[in-house]
């Protein structure tokens, strides 16, 4: 017969690469984390049928998307999965993405225009300017829905917090929140909301909200708002773009199981 196959034998390879225009490696991947399952022929070649053809076709689909291969895993490999709910919902994502990207580029633009102005200024100048420009960047992202849940005082008794902090504390303050990212991005891995580092991870966002809200700020106003985050797609867009898909949800679990709540 040759090494050609007809459509009835199911293709090789390299002819399924051909047609798909898929590396043959990626085809072998594929099968090693059970994407795909060619049969073999006697001699150990493996032979892709016209349900692996479809099959192609849907995770080439699903990968244009842009889904994680794990989630195109759990798709394809549970026939009970809720293929159009996934993808509604990675469509939501996309759309927080493109929320937090625009947010970005506005901010990148505010700072940049905040660099023209110090130029010239001395440091302590610069320095209150930068906050001035912090400051600004929250209420244009957050501020009318801060202002409408926590009201006017506790807003403007925040500003003047932040507004009152030395160079020294502004920048343990922005150190801390960079670590905040880290130490989710392990908590994530660790993947036990009570554990070790959940418990630090939740010490440390304690503690960021403190310097935000002061020492007063009371467990069920704390639990309140780090609950708020996943009605927001803002802050969901924030943690899971710093940590990964799910680290927004993990933090919340995370604080709760650390409050005993």
């Amino acid at each position: 017969m040759g090494s050609a196959c007809s459509h009835e034998d199911g293709k090789t390879i390299g002819q399924l690469a051909a047609l798909s225009g898929m590396s043959a490696r990626t085809l072998r991947y594929y099968e090693e984390v059970g994407l795909l399952s060619p049969r073999r022929t006697p001699a150990g070649y493996r032979l892709y049928s016209r349900a692996d053809e479809r099959r192609l076709a849907q995770i080439a689909a699903m990968r244009a998307c842009g889904l994680p291969l794990a989630t195109i895993c759990r798709l394809i490999g549970d026939p009970e999965a809720d293929v159009h709910g996934a993808l509604q919902e990675h469509l939501r994502s996309l759309r927080r993405q493109g929320d937090s990207l625009q947010a970005a580029i506005e901010r990148t633009a505010a700072a940049l225009e905040a660099i023209e102005r110090i130029k010239g200024m001395d440091t302590q100048d610069a320095f209150e300017e930068l906050k001035k420009q912090g400051l600004e960047d929250f209420e244009q992202t957050y501020g009318r829905e801060a202002r409408e849940r926590y009201g006017e005082e506790a807003i403007e008794e925040a500003n003047a917090r932040m507004m009152a902090l030395s160079k020294d504390e502004w920048d343990a303050k922005e150190l801390l929140e960079e670590s905040i990212k880290v130490q989710l991005r392990l908590a994530l891995a660790a993947g036990d909301a009570a554990g070790a580092e959940a418990r630090e991870l939740a010490r440390m966002h304690e503690r960021w909200i403190a310097v935000h809200w002061g020492e007063g700020y009371g467990k069920d106003a704390y639990l309140g708002l780090v609950r708020g985050y996943l009605a927001d797609p803002r802050f969901i867009a924030y943690y899971d773009d710093a940590a990964g898909e799910g680290a927004t949800e993990f933090l919340v679990r995370a604080i709760e199981a650390y409050q005993g709540a």
